[in-house]
């Protein structure tokens, strides 16, 4: 695998798979990757000839209380993951590549609307962050094809969003949740978990099952279901963020039973902020 560490020697390893008529996929991540990010690459390599991933630990969508300093960093052990699973390169550029006049002055790329609601609505500039370093790793990677998880469902409607408003001619794929065996969601944060946190955290996962079951079961009584989940989760030792039941593309909240929805969640245990959906 090839490690690209600067613009310049991004832009020839592209322009070479591009004169070889060459397919191109990208993955982009924040690196301390787990199966769900190297699924990710395996759905990749179904799409395209090259797969090229990118790891950058991103300041601009980091809150000023947020674990931007703490955020494990674990390259070495992301390469190998990579190199074994058959992506042909990894662009690993630094804040100075990214955003070399600093973030006070950064251009930025923003979607209203679906970037305020949800974990918008608790990170301020939280998905501001996360359009602009996408959308400049699209110009800069220009890819066919970009992968991105279905765990982060917000993220992936604001991006499907972006992509559609700005026209770039990118496919997005969204590749369902990768989970433990007892239904927690593969996340970096969870290494912050104590022992006694892995063990209540799958409760999340179950919440949204059961409210799952109860819409299809019949019951249309949202912001009631809502309600009981967010209590439900205190119950089980979380600090509930939101618990919402949303259209599946607006991510309103949802009204309608002929609605196709999603049940969006987010809560902190202990310290560390977990995130999960199911569609219905």
């Amino acid at each position: 695998m090839n490690i690209l560490q600067s613009v310049n020697e991004l832009r020839s390893q592209i322009l070479r798979w591009r004169q070889a008529g060459q397919s191109i996929a990208f993955v982009p991540t924040m690196g301390n990757l787990h199966a769900g990010h190297l699924k990710l690459v395996d759905v990749a390599k179904q799409q395209a000839d090259q797969v090229i991933c990118s790891i950058f630990v991103n300041p601009m969508q980091f809150g000023k209380n947020e674990d931007l300093a703490s955020y494990p960093r674990t390259l070495e052990d992301d390469i190998a993951g990579l190199t074994q699973h058959g992506a042909a390169a990894l662009f690993t550029p630094t804040p100075e590549i990214m955003y070399p006049r600093g973030l006070d002055v950064q251009s930025y790329v923003e979607v209203p609307l679906l970037g305020d609601l949800h974990c918008g609505a608790s990170r301020a500039g939280h998905f501001r962050g996360v359009s602009t370093v996408v959308s400049k790793l699209f110009n800069l990677v220009q890819p066919d094809v970009a992968c991105f998880g279905q765990k982060d469902y917000q993220q992936l409607a604001i991006i499907r969003q972006m992509v559609t408003d700005l026209s770039f001619p990118i496919r997005i794929i969204g590749v369902p949740t990768e989970r433990a065996a007892d239904g927690l969601a593969l996340s970096s944060r969870n290494g912050y978990l104590s022992a006694s946190q892995r063990q209540q955290a799958p409760a999340l996962y179950q919440i949204l099952q059961q409210v799952k079951a109860a819409i299809l079961a019949g019951q249309h009584d949202y912001r009631a279901l809502e309600r009981q989940a967010k209590a439900d989760l205190t119950e089980a030792g979380f600090r509930p963020d939101y618990f919402d039941i949303s259209h599946q593309h607006t991510l309103a909240l949802a009204e309608h039973a002929t609605e196709p929805k999603v049940i969006l969640a987010a809560a902190a245990l202990g310290t560390t902020r977990l995130i999960d959906n199911l569609e219905v």
